[in-house]
């Protein structure tokens, strides 16, 4: 990991803006590479934060659904519940809900995490994925075009929990890891993945999370403890889109509501 970090953040002043921003950041993300390379691929996760920019996204009153160039972009998921695709709980479900049933994606170019099979299988199988649709060789590592991370109330990000085992998982691109706070098993990306990542960033909004925001990007590091201290891109650019009360004690943004923060190792 690069040994200086640029945390670049976005603030704006609620929700809805929040979501119209995170909307933008996917179609230019992707605009972008499909321009460079002809494909875009991007890393989503769940979460009611992401979905609100999802609806965006597939809103024909909206100006990113013509704007999008959807034959170019190939879907992935940074993580999973162990549940069925059709269950509630399930990363995929929502996305398909809230996106996939209402934009011109074909089934080829969404990969999804089998959620529904053993947790250990589902990481096995998407791991192989990975390395069919990337075309990797030995060792080599998918480099995603986009990532898209929320950080949950503990401080975990993709399915990285405080104190599990996907904290210290180094050789592998997709595991299978035991969340006993969660009495379950999740499927994610190891970090080593998401950090590989062109462009990575967190999706934050709420009041509650304004102190973690704080101490996950400015406070001691801690990554046992606070997950998320573990994105470090290997770009040494991390982009925060937060909303006004998640960014609450961060430094005061310029006029545009973007700030800037510098970590060492």
């Amino acid at each position: 990991m690069a040994g200086k970090l640029k945390i670049e953040y976005i603030v704006e002043p609620d929700g809805a803006a929040l979501a119209r921003r995170t909307a933008q950041h996917f179609v230019e993300v992707v605009e972008q590479a499909a321009a460079k390379r002809g494909v875009a691929r991007i890393a989503i996760s769940g979460g009611s934060t992401p979905k609100a920019a999802f609806q965006l996204l597939a809103d024909p009153a909206q100006p990113w659904l013509k704007r999008m160039p959807w034959d170019k972009l190939e879907l992935y998921w940074v993580d999973e519940r162990t549940v069925p695709p059709d269950h509630p709980e399930s990363n995929y479900r929502m996305t398909r809900e809230a996106m996939l049933d209402h934009v011109p994606l074909k089934p080829e170019q969404v990969h999804r995490m089998e959620g529904e099979l053993e947790p250990e299988v589902a990481a096995a199988r998407y791991e192989s994925l990975l390395r069919n649709t990337f075309r990797l060789e030995g060792a080599e590592t998918p480099r995603f075009d986009l990532v898209a991370l929320g950080m949950g109330d503990d401080g975990h990000t993709a399915s990285i929990f405080p104190h599990t085992e996907a904290i210290h998982t180094l050789g592998r691109l997709v595991t299978a890891n035991q969340v006993p706070q969660k009495d379950t098993w999740r499927i994610t990306l190891t970090w080593p993945v998401i950090n590989q990542g062109s462009s990575v960033f967190f999706l934050i909004g709420g009041e509650n999370k304004a102190e973690l925001v704080k101490e996950v990007f400015t406070g001691p590091r801690d990554p046992e403890r606070l997950p998320s201290q573990l994105i470090w891109p290997a770009g040494g650019i991390l982009t925060l889109i937060l909303d006004k009360d998640a960014a609450a004690l961060l430094p005061a943004t310029d006029g545009q509501g973007r700030g800037m923060l510098e970590r060492e190792r």
